[in-house]
């Protein structure tokens, strides 16, 4: 897959091709759906797909300190929209001045003159330009003026999780705020992900029998809510199990908010400095405090059991699983 930042990045003699827009942040199944249909539809018309995404997230930009909280990192973002087949993902720096674009120049910068649209698809909700103007009727009549043609993408609707809600970012964030990380699974396609380099904490894991690896999480990361959880921890190809802590540790009175995880079984581990990954799998209990070391080990050596098991039934995700 070809990656581009910015428009001037995409190449002098590049031809029609089948464009989908959007923030895409998490790349969920109403994502994939959207981006898939593109794939489809290039094929059969013996085109390149396109996938325009922006940097930083809009509402940064347009109300600043209003950043949600991100569902994927950016080279995440651009391995899985890569395993979906994409044959370009296009990344255009979102400034002030790009958001004052009208939804006329939205349209005539990034697919006319920027990348030459045949085929456009989106979702029911896309909207663009100043004030997020525009919606998919007026890039529909566009599209007779600017020789393309739009396509809308119905969403599926999600299951229990959702409560019949349409698979959305805005959804997932929530699940995940909650510690539902089976609901927010089923909406991503794949089980929720952190990442970050591993700093040295205060290393009462490594006194209790159970290191952890102290992940300093990339800014604006959507964390799960505070507890114990069952996971992965990702380390380069290496996917271990682990059983993973987010919260203060309320036991030693913290009061820094922290994402642990301990890779079951393996007390050889050195991660300082290295870049990982955490992926939830399942939410154990809430964060405790416990009155004495005994009894917090006696939990612990509990939770560890459990995430063990859990794991094990489990299929095991690959670092750029995308679905």
């Amino acid at each position: 897959m070809q990656r581009w930042r910015g428009l001037d990045d995409v190449p002098g003699d590049w031809g029609r091709c089948v464009v989908t827009i959007g923030s895409y942040d998490g790349v969920h199944r109403g994502h994939q759906l959207i981006m898939g249909r593109a794939v489809e539809r290039a094929r059969e018309m013996g085109l390149p797909s396109v996938v325009v995404t922006f940097d930083p997230h809009p509402s940064e930009v347009v109300r600043p300190g209003s950043h949600p909280p991100l569902l994927s990192a950016h080279h995440h973002r651009a391995e899985l929209v890569a395993a979906l087949g994409v044959d370009a993902l296009l990344i255009i720096p979102f400034t002030s001045e790009f958001s004052q674009l009208s939804p006329s120049e939205f349209v005539r910068t990034v697919l006319v003159d920027g990348l030459h649209a045949k085929h456009v698809v989106e979702g029911p909700n896309f909207r663009f330009g100043h004030k997020a103007a525009g919606d998919v009727d007026f890039l529909s009549a566009l599209g007779l003026k600017y020789d393309y043609e739009l396509e809308v993408v119905d969403l599926f609707m999600s299951g229990a999780a959702g409560g019949g809600e349409p698979f959305s970012s805005s959804l997932t964030r929530r699940l995940i705020s909650a510690g539902d990380m089976e609901g927010a699974a089923e909406v991503l396609g794949r089980p929720h992900r952190v990442e970050g380099v591993v700093v040295r904490g205060a290393q009462r894991g490594r006194d209790l029998g159970y290191p952890t690896a102290n992940v300093e999480t990339l800014p604006h990361t959507a964390i799960p809510a505070d507890g114990i959880y069952a996971g992965w921890l990702h380390v380069g190809d290496e996917a271990m199990p682990a059983a993973i802590s987010v919260g203060t540790n309320p036991t030693f009175d913290g009061t820094t908010r922290t994402v642990e995880a301990y890779a079951i079984d393996r007390v050889d581990l050195d991660l300082y400095g290295l870049h990982v990954a955490v992926d939830f799998l399942a939410y154990l209990r809430g964060m405790e405090k416990f009155d004495t070391i005994d009894a917090l080990l006696e939990r612990m050596a509990d939770d560890v059991k459990r995430a063990r098991d859990l794991i094990g039934a489990a299929a095991q995700p690959s670092r750029s699983d995308a679905r």
